[in-house]
């Protein structure tokens, strides 16, 4: 049996008032001086109320992130399966982790510090929140005047373990959207690893620093921004939309119209 961190919030998961749907993002990834080192595709395909979630980041070195996510939106979030690989030179641990909420059972497998690989499957109670790839859509369904809210994560550490991510919302931010100003909501998310102060942490590794997400609020909440570590001891680096370009050489233009002389 997997040696789960025992549960010390309520594992409601959040009401989907905002669905996710069918759709095909651009996102980056940039170091905080605006390096970027990754571009990535947002895919999502609905079938009913239950959405397959393809996210993937092909870094220059050759290096690859790649989340598939399977969840549901009746009513709440419900996650049904999730694969998450991390390999290439830029992880200095690849990673491999598998989550199939069925049958309660987790694999991960990654290489550790020694060197040595790591291949191990436990099963785990599942908690209702349980939120892998699942952070972005429940913080698009939050209310800003809820002080805090606490959601359920599966982490490597190498084994399986259970964390809660307590996510509190920060004011609004001001941002440029093609030279207007607009206001995002900020959030913040802590990792807690739980258990007895320090002995958990000293367990599977130094607190994490806290995540930053921003969100366009109003109407249709979006995605904007966030900020946080891809790995454990990795930098921090920032994941946000971006948008095709052309050089100028190679431009779209009008086709000429045959009709006209």
């Amino acid at each position: 049996m997997a040696c789960a961190l025992p549960l010390a919030w309520s594992a409601e998961p959040v009401t989907a008032h905002v669905l996710e749907g069918t759709e095909h993002g651009f996102l980056s990834l940039s170091t905080q001086d605006g390096r970027v080192v990754a571009t990535g595709d947002d895919i999502q395909i609905a079938d009913g109320d239950k959405i397959t979630s393809h996210l993937v980041f092909h870094f220059k070195d050759g290096s690859v992130d790649d989340e598939t996510t399977v969840f549901t939106q009746h009513e709440e979030f419900k996650l049904i399966s999730e694969h998450h690989v991390q390999k290439g030179p830029f992880f200095p641990h690849p990673m491999d982790l598998a989550i199939d909420v069925a049958s309660g059972e987790v694999t991960v497998k990654t290489t550790q510090k020694d060197g040595k690989e790591f291949d191990d499957t436990e099963h785990m109670d599942m908690p209702a929140d349980l939120a892998n790839g699942l952070v972005n859509a429940i913080v698009k369904n939050l209310k800003p005047e809820r002080a805090e809210t606490k959601i359920s994560m599966i982490v490597p550490t190498p084994k399986p373990r259970l964390v809660a991510l307590a996510i509190s919302p920060r004011g609004e931010e001001s941002f440029l959207l093609a030279g207007a100003r607009r206001k995002a909501l900020a959030y913040e998310i802590k990792i807690e690893l739980g258990g007895v102060a320090g002995v958990v942490a000293q367990f599977v590794g130094r607190q994490p620093p806290n995540v930053h997400l921003w969100i366009l609020g109003g109407e249709l909440p979006t995605f904007l921004r966030e900020e946080g570590q891809s790995f454990e001891d990795g930098p921090i680096l920032v994941m946000s939309l971006v948008s095709p370009t052309w050089p100028h050489a190679a431009r779209p233009s009008a086709k000429p119209n045959p009709a006209k002389h």
